[in-house]
């Protein structure tokens, strides 16, 4: 059972709603501006549902427009109110302004920037200050609203749930000609809105966040306001919004107005407060820690805004949904940007704050039963990351062994753990996981041997002492070990680790100190951390105090003597989403040398780099130099997206089929992976340590398909692309990821979390 909690950014059809559409396309099909009788019955349907609208909204006089949705109401408004200012150009009042809240959703300034624009106003688009607590500052409004032509401001936000303060604002603009038009797509069903007793010019709605399909809403427009026609053509809608009715969406629309009206399935505020309490404790239980972001009581009761310290706002959303349960980063329109969320920004809230928030918001139709299941998986959620160590409590599940990658901004951090002896190492450390390092080595109970660079940093300091000072208590000897200035115990040759043994190598070149670090087990080297001295792209400047870039030749000789052609090599950077390397894959089709030094160095210093490398190391060993034995380049990289109903053709296949689920274990504890058959082997490898798996699955048979699987597609793609180009052409990931694997399923599997 999937529990929605992205209502903010829509909402399901209620049944009601779906029935009165389907009976409209069914009967009531006809054409309104048909005078016939036909036309006649769905001319009588619109005017129904417009006057029970005006009912609702409070709105008996003024105009009352079917438009598309909320942004096509925006630009309606807009462009109306601006038209009218352009005849006042030039007059000794004329406005200087076009005001919007700094927190309106993009739809508003981008509309004003754009009409500004193409009807040559001319104007300055301001946005109005908030406050801590989201709501506008109105001394600053009062001070800019004579200067004003337009105000633009939202009812309720959708991002934090803020109601705005209309009555102050419609204060702050006393005595301001400036039109004002109020977004009011977030209080349908949730809030008041008596437009008829407001001096609210334009308000537009979207039927979609109430339970209507998409592709309805309306527009008010006061009466004596301003009004151009955003279409122009067979003049429906009085002239005012020309095209044909969109008859089946003013149908559902009724009817989801109807129930309001009614109370039919609605629930009071009263309710719905009491619903949000029920959520704010389960979420607190979850998450010690927890901060809600916008002041509860100044909230809409049907939306919750939170960060949680520590756990970014991508974590969160990956763990709900393995839970099935649906929640967004902030507004659904921006989502896929990533970015932080400017709502909060333009409150001032903290950084950490504004890049892990998470808004949680439900439909004022819900119910007890679905209160209880969402608080339930709430809890779950909160009970999994503990059990994987994201807490003081010792961890169940999947201890750390072997190695961890930790990547920010394409900066590459490594936890090296032997589970046997609780010994670790964390390799090249980086300030944005250091307090999650510190929590997991202190959940397991693990000794923390050494903390590593692999290089000097010329244009920022090592996070490693941040490090060493917040697991002083895990540090081996208490941390009065001497070290070296890279962070490696002075007097020893190998760090053990149990199992498993860390030496170094030194490979001046990206600097001076440049060092890698050799991981080896019983069997024999498993992989190389090198830092910035392979991967091309992520070698960096080369221009600081401590850079050697003629030393790079010679350095890659050593190390390739050292690992091998085909030895693991893991980067001190990913920008090309590579995981891991090998200097035959590196080399395949030019020499390795010649791609790190342009990777560094500007065209001319490359040249003379070349120049006297040849001349000191002849020009066939420049040539070859670490290429090994010029092993062929991996298989194509681009193509591996594989659609389910492909899958057929993999399971009939001779080579068996491997399927492996990527995503991280407190996202494994909540959720299954489709059951494809009993000849199908399962792994969970989570994509924070696929680098241990890489050597297993490249010495699979070369026809042996390899089927990654992750929520959405991103990591599982990645893992297969990063096989892929290692040499094993049979890597596939699962196109658009679990979400949308066939419901339902043909069973399920639970997979083992040691596997």
């Amino acid at each position: 059972m999937e529990i929605y909690l992205d209502a903010n950014a829509t909402t399901p059809v209620m049944a009601q709603a779906r029935a009165a559409a389907l009976a409209t396309m069914a009967e009531d099909y006809g054409n309104p501006s048909s005078i016939h009788s036909t036309g006649l019955k769905a001319r009588a349907l619109m005017d129904a549902v417009r006057g029970r609208a005006r009912q609702v909204l409070g709105a008996p006089t003024g105009q009352l427009l079917f438009v598309s949705g909320a942004t096509e109401g925006i630009q309606t408004a807009v462009l109306s109110a601006l038209s009218a200012l352009r005849e006042r150009r030039g007059a000794p009042d004329a406005p200087e302004l076009l005001l919007y809240g700094a927190t309106e959703h993009k739809a508003v300034p981008e509309a004003l920037k754009h009409w500004n624009a193409l009807l040559g106003l001319g104007l300055q688009v301001v946005a109005i200050p908030v406050g801590p607590d989201g709501r506008h500052d109105l001394g600053w409004l009062r001070d800019h609203a004579p200067r004003a032509g337009l105000v633009c401001t939202m009812a309720a936000n959708n991002e934090t749930g803020v109601i705005s303060d209309l009555d102050g604002i419609a204060a702050a603009l006393e005595g301001s000609a400036a039109l004002w038009m109020v977004d009011s797509v977030q209080a349908l069903g949730k809030l008041p809105l008596h437009l008829a007793q407001r001096r609210i010019d334009y308000a537009p709605f979207s039927g979609h966040k109430l339970y209507a399909p998409k592709g309805i809403g309306m527009l008010y427009v006061r009466e004596g306001a301003p009004f151009t026609p955003l279409l122009a053509g067979g003049g429906q809608e009085g002239a005012q919004r020309s095209g044909t009715e969109n008859m089946s969406g003013i149908a559902a629309l009724g009817a989801v107005l109807a129930a309001l009206q009614g109370g039919l399935g609605f629930k009071n505020p009263a309710t719905l407060v009491g619903y949000r309490a029920r959520l704010v404790d389960a979420l607190q239980e979850a998450f010690p820690g927890l901060v809600f972001n916008a002041p509860l009581d100044l909230c809409l009761p049907t939306t919750l805004n939170f960060s949680v310290p520590g756990l970014s706002s991508k974590l969160l959303l990956d763990l709900f949904d393995a839970a099935d349960v649906r929640v967004s980063g902030g507004s659904a329109c921006s989502a896929a940007q990533a970015k932080p969320s400017f709502v909060l920004e333009a409150m001032g809230l903290p950084v950490w704050q504004t890049a892990s928030a998470v808004r949680l918001s439900f439909g004022p139709a819900a119910d007890a039963d679905f209160i209880d299941e969402a608080c339930a998986r709430i809890r779950a959620c909160g009970e999994s990351l503990r059990d994987c160590c994201f807490g003081s409590t010792p961890g169940r599940v999947m201890p750390a062994d072997g190695v961890t990658r930790f990547v920010v901004d394409a900066a590459c951090c490594y936890l090296v753990a032997d589970e046997q002896s609780r010994r670790c190492v964390v390799i090249d450390p980086l300030p944005e996981v250091n307090e999650r390092l510190a929590q997991q080595i202190r959940c397991q109970g693990y000794t923390l041997a050494a903390v590593l660079d692999t290089h000097s940093h010329g244009d920022h300091a090592s996070s490693a002492p941040e490090l060493r000072d917040a697991a002083r208590d895990l540090l081996e000897g208490g941390g009065a070990t001497p070290l070296d200035p890279l962070g490696w115990p002075r007097g020893t040759e190998h760090i053990s680790l149990g199992a498993l043994s860390l030496t170094r190598l030194a490979l001046p070149g990206h600097t001076e100190d440049s060092t890698a670090y050799l991981l080896r087990d019983a069997q024999g080297l498993r992989m190389a951390f090198v830092g910035d001295t392979v991967m091309p792209g992520a070698l960096g400047r080369s221009d600081f105090v401590q850079s050697a870039p003629l030393a790079f030749g010679p350095s890659l000789r050593r190390l390739e003597e050292a690992v091998g052609p085909h030895g693991l090599l893991a980067p001190g950077h990913d920008y090309d989403q590579r995981a891991a390397t090998t200097l035959s894959t590196e080399c395949a089709g030019q020499p390795l040398l010649s791609r790190v030094l342009r990777g560094a160095m500007e065209a001319a210093a490359f040249a003379a780099a070349k120049s006297e490398l040849e001349q000191g190391l002849g020009l066939t060993e420049y040539q070859t130099l670490a290429c090994g034995a010029r092993v062929a380049p991996g298989a194509d990289t681009t193509s591996h997206e594989l659609e389910s109903a492909a899958l057929h053709d993999l399971l009939q296949g001779p080579g068996g089929l491997v399927v492996v689920d990527v995503r991280e274990p407190y996202e494994q504890r909540l959720s299954t992976t489709p059951d494809l058959g009993p000849d199908v082997h399962y792994q969970a490898v989570p994509m924070s340590r696929l680098l241990n798996a890489l050597p297993s699955w490249l010495a699979l048979p070369a026809e042996t398909p390899v089927l990654f699987v992750c929520r959405s597609g991103n990591r599982s793609a990645y893992a297969a692309h990063a096989l892929r180009r290692l040499g094993h052409a049979q890597s596939w990931n699962l196109a658009g990821g679990l979400a949308l694997w066939p419901k339902p399923m043909p069973g399920l599997l639970d997979i083992d979390l040691a596997a």
